[in-house]
């Protein structure tokens, strides 16, 4: 018998579960009602797409995991199932489908929700893997939340007056401590197989061996990005792989997204507003080939998957991995920038209660952090519940980003979470922190 209270409890799990969808489908409302029918049925970039397809593709999803698969009830919309499959049909082409109007798209995943608390009520979090320590519940919280942010980065694209509003974070003078710290070598454990809600491509837990690297203790700065840009970055090929050097150069990029240069200041645009570019606060919108120029011109490198994870779980004392950089506990305002509480990054040192044991900053929240490595599956690795979550996107055509951004709820943000995109992407929350070789 589990004891009342206990993280297994089947009440503790349940109200877990509860508390992770509601949150989910508060905030799916908010970036859904800020604006007006015309915003949400337009598609605001070929890349993402209309708010209004995300807003039905979560309650697709939601039926066809709890009420279908879980609670074995039969299809309420059967004839809509290929419309939100985000396999069949590309981004750019969703505007063109026959697609759910606003009204009943909210009336649909009102009604999917509805019924879902109750297969909540009466599931027993045992039995199937879909239902041990209520995955699926997780899986579908984390899953609105992912699309959450997908629909703040489309909210990021429209152009307009602003239509969110949050409070900045805490001003924080500039940063003094150690640019770097030393990460030791030797094995740690990656990955997990106790994190009940661990998605497929974070399990199982295996050792990984890394030699002692630098790393830096905060994710690189506007101010440090600045000085690539004016020393000449963008026009010098010596920094720049082969790819990167032919993108940049065909799409005539020259700073990072919605950056512009105006009277010898550097301006950004941000959620509708228009404002100098802050010198003290991790740089945003920057893809993979930029961060990677950056670091090869700072003479460093970006950080291995490996080392991310390494300087942002192992505890050198202990010998443990840790659920997060400062312990297992689940993160508060005070660990780190999550859950779109602000609608920007706080400046670069922030959080002296998130820190690693090391003393590392920000490995969770604020920017989504390019690493160096391409998205491959773990010794051991299992698809579930299905092959498209993960395994499709394994290879060299995908870059993995750890630790999360702003727009990142907790429930989809852990010291093991993995992130992936193309290189060129730079619409997402990806900043970058750099590293570098070192001896023990």
């Amino acid at each position: 018998m589990t004891d009342p209270g206990s993280p297994t409890d089947p009440d503790t799990l349940r109200a877990r579960a509860l508390d992770a969808l509601t949150t989910a489908r508060e905030r799916t409302a908010l970036l859904t009602t800020c604006v007006d029918e015309p915003d949400l049925t337009a598609q605001h970039s070929p890349l993402m797409s209309p708010l209004v397809w995300d807003l039905a593709h979560i309650g697709n999803q939601e039926e066809l995991w709890l009420l279908r698969a879980v609670a074995g009830r039969d299809a309420m919309r059967p004839e809509i199932d290929g419309l939100y499959d985000a396999f069949e049909h590309p981004r750019a082409a969703r505007p063109s489908l026959p697609l759910l109007p606003p009204d009943e798209a909210r009336r649909y995943a009102s009604e999917v929700r509805a019924r879902a608390l109750d297969v909540l009520e009466s599931t027993a979090f045992r039995g199937t893997p879909l239902t041990e320590a209520g995955f699926a519940f997780g899986m579908i919280a984390q899953h609105e939340q992912q699309h959450d942010e997908t629909m703040l980065i489309t909210h990021q694209l429209r152009k307009g007056p602003a239509a969110l509003t949050a409070p900045d974070p805490a001003p924080a003078p500039p940063f003094t401590g150690p640019a770097e710290v030393l990460v030791p070598g030797g094995p740690f454990t990656m990955g997990t197989s106790a994190e009940p809600w661990a998605l497929d491509n974070e399990r199982p837990a295996h050792e990984r061996v890394v030699p002692p690297f630098y790393l830096d203790t905060t994710p690189v700065t506007n101010a440090a990005y600045q000085a690539f840009i004016e020393d000449g970055g963008y026009g010098d090929e010596r920094w720049w792989t082969p790819e990167g050097w032919d993108h940049i150069r065909s799409h005539s990029i020259e700073a990072p997204l919605y950056w512009r240069r105006e009277q010898g200041q550097w301006l950004r645009w941000r959620f509708g507003v228009t404002e100098p570019v802050p010198p003290n606060e991790p740089v945003l919108h920057v893809c993979w080939y930029e961060a990677d120029a950056y670091a090869r011109w700072a003479g460093r490198r970006l950080p291995t998957e490996a080392e991310w994870e390494k300087a942002a779980r192992h505890d050198p004392v202990t010998g443990r991995s840790t659920r997060y950089p400062w312990g297992d506990a689940d993160p508060t305002p005070e660990h780190a920038n999550l859950g779109q509480r602000h609608l920007r990054p706080a400046p670069a040192g922030s959080y002296p209660a998130g820190a690693s044991p090391l003393g590392v900053r920000q490995l969770i929240g604020d920017v989504w952090e390019w690493t160096s490595s391409d998205l491959e599956p773990y010794p051991g690795f299992t698809a579930f519940p299905y092959k498209e979550y993960s395994e499709v996107f394994f290879g060299p055509e995908h870059k993995v980003l750890r630790g999360g951004s702003f727009a990142v709820d907790p429930v989809a943000c852990r010291g093991t979470f993995r992130n992936w995109d193309y290189p060129i992407r730079r619409q997402i929350f990806s900043g970058f922190r750099t590293a570098r070789s070192g001896a023990s």
